[in-house]
């Protein structure tokens, strides 16, 4: 079977989806702060909640890297990506609206939250986009 073009955009947005949550479960594992891989890298944390974070993003990364093998077949896991990744943007935007950050701490940016939702909701925008693309190919 021929796989278009769209499908193999899809299967590597996924897959990079994989590597991203993959690096971020390790760096909250290892608990080193880095911006994008760290949503909130400068608010406080404890160490239990970097941990908890670090296996939910294993759990993305394996079902994004499951999803990526093949999109098409796997159709039910990518509708579950993309109704858990609007979820999850929709919560940190709630998040960054309703938290006064500088009450935690005088040093925290919240602006850089700001902008890595968006880079996030881009990213969920482009699957959202290409797996309607896919869809709408396979039912002509």
């Amino acid at each position: 079977m021929n796989v278009s073009k769209n499908a193999t955009i899809l299967k590597w947005l996924l897959l990079a989806g994989a590597v991203y949550f993959l690096a971020t479960a390790i760096v909250h594992m290892v608990r080193i702060k880095i911006p994008l891989l760290f949503v909130y890298y400068d608010a406080p944390s404890y160490g239990y909640q970097d941990r908890i974070i670090s296996f939910l993003s294993f759990g993305w990364s394996v079902f994004l890297f499951t999803a990526s093998i093949d999109p098409t077949k796997n159709r039910d896991a990518v509708k579950a990506i993309l109704i858990a990744g609007l979820a999850a943007v929709f919560g940190l935007s709630i998040i960054n609206h309703v938290t006064d950050f500088h009450a935690l701490s005088p040093d925290i940016h919240p602006a850089v939250f700001r902008k890595e939702v968006l880079v996030l909701s881009v990213y969920e925008a482009a699957l959202l986009m290409f797996y309607f693309l896919v869809m709408r190919e396979e039912n002509k």
